[in-house]
């Protein structure tokens, strides 16, 4: 039976979080000792950046995700393949490509902070995303699962591919929607599918439970990213860390700007795909009037509306508990923080 969606509205953020609490304060201390290094550099800048006031997300879902499967994550706390292990995995992966993301976009801020590479050099940055890759590999190993293993080999894999795909969409205008979608399919979205389905691996469930978990991280990751570049036309870095108009001053081709030329005349239309070609903030004010004009932030979020609605109907294969619940509210507020 489906919990009440009046009640699964009614939980906060927070007390998502807290029914993981302790399982997460195990995955900060897992994250503490494993980051150590004989390195100086390599302890600074990975503290600096796993230190940075992100809300590991990722990590929670692997908890909450196998909670839901009927793994009792206190129990298994002893087990090799712990949840705890595999949540602190999947925050190293997710750290590991955000230095590198930064390099590759020249970013100098994040989440409100001068970023890794603008701080101590894009060599430095680079160099210790890829001692957090190798961490992550060797942690993977300490979980005794080739199942665990290849799903993680796969998603940093896919991860890589959707990298290089959006490299080359760079200053492109004619991307396309569904191209647009395969991109952060691959780079994002892909982390939160690893996310949860090794709930529900590390939890012994059927086929039918992993795809539905498989099924909501990537439909959720997707609602979670559109949201991501939604916000980028209309939020600056107090409110998200970064500036606005950051994916444009990269020749990004994110939805609200498809939606922007698709829907616009035909100069509104050359006038984006110009800004795109040329990359840089010169075009900006006119770039957000043209959204603005074509509604694009409207549309963009109907589509992230329906990727995260598409995340709550694959939880209908779990049976209901507090932590199903907690992971259709986390669907819905992926959307929902843009308002």
């Amino acid at each position: 039976m489906n919990s009440p969606a009046s009640q699964i509205m009614s939980l906060s953020i927070e007390d998502c979080r807290s029914l993981v609490s302790q399982g997460m304060e195990q995955v900060d201390e897992l994250i503490r000792l494993r980051l150590s290094s004989d390195v100086v550099l390599i302890n600074q800048l990975s503290a600096y950046i796993i230190g940075s006031g992100g809300k590991r997300v990722r990590p929670q879902l692997v908890l909450l995700a196998a909670a839901a499967s009927g793994l009792d994550c206190e129990k298994s706390a002893e087990n090799a393949q712990n949840p705890v292990t595999v949540a602190a995995i999947i925050e190293f992966i997710h750290t590991a490509t955000l230095l590198h993301d930064d390099v590759v976009d020249a970013s100098d801020l994040r989440r409100g902070r001068d970023t890794a590479n603008s701080v101590w050099g894009n060599e430095a940055a680079v160099l210790v995303g890829d001692f957090l890759y190798s961490r992550a590999f060797e942690m993977m190993v300490d979980v005794k699962s080739l199942e665990v293993m290849s799903i993680l080999a796969t998603t940093t894999n896919r991860i890589a591919e959707g990298e290089v795909m959006q490299l080359l969409n760079v200053n492109e205008p004619g991307v396309t929607e569904d191209q647009y979608i395969e991109v952060i399919e691959a780079k994002t979205a892909r982390l939160f599918q690893a996310a949860t389905e090794l709930g529900a691996v590390l939890a012994n469930q059927s086929p039918q439970v992993r795809e539905a978990l498989a099924s909501y991280g990537m439909h959720l990751g997707t609602a979670f990213q559109i949201a991501d570049d939604v916000l980028d036309y209309q939020s600056d870095s107090d409110t998200m860390g970064k500036n606005i108009g950051d994916d444009l001053g990269e020749g990004k081709t994110t939805l609200p700007l498809i939606y922007a030329m698709r829907d616009g005349n035909d100069e509104q239309s050359a006038l984006v795909a110009e800004a795109i070609r040329q990359g840089g903030l010169d075009k900006l004010d006119s770039v957000l009037d043209i959204i603005k004009q074509t509604d694009a932030i409207s549309k963009s979020m109907q589509r992230a509306n329906v990727s995260a609605e598409a995340a709550v109907a694959a939880l209908d294969a779990l049976p209901a508990s507090d932590h199903r619940d907690a992971l259709a509210r986390i669907a819905r507020y992926s959307v929902e923080r843009i308002s």
